[in-house]
């Protein structure tokens, strides 16, 4: 097994409903966003998934979310976008276009700072 990894950011702003603290109130990061493939097998070019193509499909995602107010978002409306939230929001969304029959989702790895994050590796 091989664990193909790409990593991205994105910029946003959010809020912690009910958090009893400075997150309750609107604030920013510079999410940085690591997605890893599980490949079983190899294709015909010595690859279990493109690079290219890995970016493409993560970065489609991550554009949405890219410069927004994530509590503004349907899919943070009535759930705060935490970290563990986003990571498991992103699984969700990639997981149909990175399962083939060659590799798999296996994780979303969220950082909010430099030494603190989350990694999702869905249900």
């Amino acid at each position: 097994m091989l664990d193909i990894f790409i990593k991205t950011h994105f910029c946003g702003g959010h809020h912690l409903r009910d958090y009893p603290g400075n997150c309750e109130r609107p604030h920013g990061h510079n999410w940085n966003v690591t997605v890893t493939v599980r490949a079983t097998r190899l294709d015909n070019l010595g690859m279990g998934i493109d690079f290219k193509v890995l970016k493409g499909i993560v970065n489609r995602v991550i554009d949405e979310l890219d410069h927004q107010d994530l509590n503004d978002l349907p899919a943070f409306r009535d759930i705060n976008p935490s970290s563990e939230h986003i990571a498991m929001y992103l699984f969700d969304r990639l997981k149909r276009e990175l399962t083939s029959d060659r590799y798999t989702l296996s994780s979303v790895r969220i950082q909010e700072t430099d030494s603190s994050g989350v990694i999702y590796y869905g249900e």
